[in-house]
């Protein structure tokens, strides 16, 4: 018996691998994360025993996994995204090695990725960034010593900004010393759902315009200069006359 945490991906159905679709169709005990996971994710399961998650505390969900364990049964434990960025998995694996139950990862699409999508942007460009940093707001929990917004702005890198939407002001006034308040920025309000928005801005107007949309939660903010129009170099990789081991 194992538990897969499997990455729903950002809200497509479409957008789950292949691996995952396949889990979420075999097992017979499937607990999903109900407020960011659509039950179209879950079509074509043969479940014995499905559990939305949403309003479980974490031992009750252990329990559900004990229980399955117990039977011999296999548990699809699906989260949106990538189950491993802000998935809250760490705590439960934790739980799952003291208690001897095996488990898997199976990753998933995250949310940058579909705003990168979505924005028909590339996130690292040559001259621009060749970073991405994926974090999010301090608000109710602390961040980390170092991980402030003010101290990674200093990088300069492309930045994806998880759960601060209603933190828009704070976060813009953290950036705009580093970025500059003509440094282009987006707010993505649940990408790859039917409902998905945005709102396309820079550092000096973005507060408006997500004011005037209505975003208040499931949003996600990208910033960096690879969101504008500056000019690139080619990269190296189809430059032509650069050779590589694929290419004399």
């Amino acid at each position: 018996m194992t538990v897969f945490f499997i990455g729903a991906g950002p809200g497509d159905p479409d957008l789950i691998t292949v691996k995952g679709q396949r889990l979420i169709r075999t097992c017979p005990v499937i607990i999903y994360a109900g407020s960011l996971v659509p039950e179209a994710v879950l079509e074509g399961h043969q479940a014995v025993q499905v559990t939305n998650s949403a309003a479980l505390h974490l031992e009750q969900i252990i329990t559900l996994m004990k229980s399955a364990h117990a039977n011999g049964q296999d548990v699809a434990r699906v989260h949106s995204g990538d189950p491993s960025l802000y998935g809250a998995i760490g705590e439960q694996i934790r739980c799952l090695r003291e208690l001897g139950i095996p488990f898997e990862i199976i990753p998933g699409v995250t949310a940058t990725a579909a705003c990168a999508a979505l924005l028909g942007t590339e996130l690292t460009l040559p001259d621009i960034s060749q970073s991405v940093i994926l974090t999010r707001y301090g608000d109710k929990t602390a961040m980390p010593e170092g991980e402030a917004l003010g101290d990674l702005a200093q990088h300069k890198a492309t930045m994806a900004i998880h759960l601060g939407v209603n933190n828009l002001a704070k976060i813009v006034a953290e950036l705009a010393p580093h970025y500059g308040l003509d440094c282009p920025i987006a707010v993505v309000h649940r990408a790859s759902w039917p409902d998905q928005d945005w709102a396309v801005g820079t550092l000096s107007d973005i507060e408006q315009k997500v004011q005037e949309k209505g975003f208040r939660r499931t949003a996600l903010i990208l910033v960096g200069r690879v969101l504008g129009n500056d000019v690139f170099s080619e990269s190296s990789l189809y430059r032509a006359g650069h050779a590589h081991v694929f290419r004399s």
